[in-house]
Parts: structure tokens; C-alpha cells; sequence
């Protein structure tokens, strides 16, 4: 059994356990998404889980968790991030819009690779603070990103002065 049919059962699992039915084609994806991210993490540290197993469990799991939830077109992932769960979210569901925001260099670079490397239409990458993102999500995630109180102040309302902000 190669490494990628121990992950692949591993995520079939998963799925299996939180109730989710993907597309091959989707499943497919998601495991290129965690070989590109191994191979980057390699590199430039962008998350403390190292092993692919894990990675599948603690990021691609943990992010799928939620989709039942994510409803409308648009979404922002802020903090994003390696991209989670902004392009595990993408890859599940291409119909949706998904900008995922980070100010770190290395991890917007690295998400700019992710959407072009697995032919991620959807997805705009904004290498930036979460205050000066303009623009109307429909839904707005952030996993380990601030407390909920700030994700608030900085992306949750337009300032009436300003006219910027998340909606």
C-alpha cells in the first residue's frame, strides 16, 4: 500500500465519520493539497503538524468539519494561513468564491501556489491585514486566527466613515 492509498483511506474515514460525501475528483485534490503542503512545509514552516497522516486528520478533517455550515457564494478565509480552511473549502466546493487572506509573505506565496498548482479557479489569495480587505463575504471563517471580539472589530461591519471593511 503506497503512502497516498494510506491517506486516502484515512480521509475516506474521516468523511465516512462526519457524514460528507465528495467527488473523487475532490478527495483527489485534497490529497494533492496535502502532498504540496508537506513538501512545502518542508521548507518554509507553515504548520507545526509534519506528518502527512496527521495532516490529513488535524487539517483536511478539521476543515471539512464545517461544511455543512458555509452557505452562499462568497467566503473569506482570514488568517488563512497554509490555507486552512480556505482551500480545503475551495476544493470541496468550486461554485463558491474564495478569497483567503494573510499578511505573512511566505504563506500568501504559498497559497498563490496552492490555487494555481490545483487549478483553483476560484480562489483569490490577498497578501495583506484582514483591516484593509475591502469587500461583501457571504461567509467569513478563520481558524486560529484572533479572538472572536477582534475578527469583529477588524472584518465584521463598514465604519460609516470609511466605507471599508468586510460585510
Amino acid at each position: 500500500m503506497t503512502e497516498r492509498d494510506r491517506l486516502n483511506a484515512r480521509l475516506e474515514a474521516g468523511l465516512a465519520g462526519l457524514r460528507l460525501t465528495l467527488t473523487d475528483a475532490a478527495v483527489a485534490t485534497l490529497l494533492d493539497y496535502v502532498a504540496l503542503l508537506s513538501r512545502w512545509n518542508a521548507a518554509y514552516n507553515l504548520t507545526a503538524v509534519r506528518v502527512p497522516e496527521e495532516m490529513v486528520t488535524r487539517h483536511l478533517l478539521d476543515s471539512l468539519a464545517i461544511v455543512p455550515y458555509v452557505t452562499g457564494a462568497s467566503l473569506a478565509d482570514l488568517g488563512s494561513g497554509a490555507g486552512l480552511p480556505g482551500i480545503v473549502l475551495a476544493i470541496v466546493a468550486p461554485e463558491r468564491r474564495v478569497t483567503v487572506v494573510d499578511s505573512n509573505g511566505k504563506k500568501a506565496r504559498f497559497l498563490r501556489e496552492a490555487a494555481r498548482s490545483l487549478k483553483l479557479a476560484n480562489v483569490t489569495v490577498i497578501e495583506g491585514r484582514v483591516e484593509d480587505v475591502e469587500g461583501r463575504y457571504d461567509c467569513v471563517t478563520a481558524r486560529a486566527f484572533a479572538t472572536l471580539a477582534d475578527m469583529l472589530a477588524w472584518g465584521g461591519g463598514c465604519s460609516p466613515r470609511t466605507e471599508r471593511g468586510l460585510r
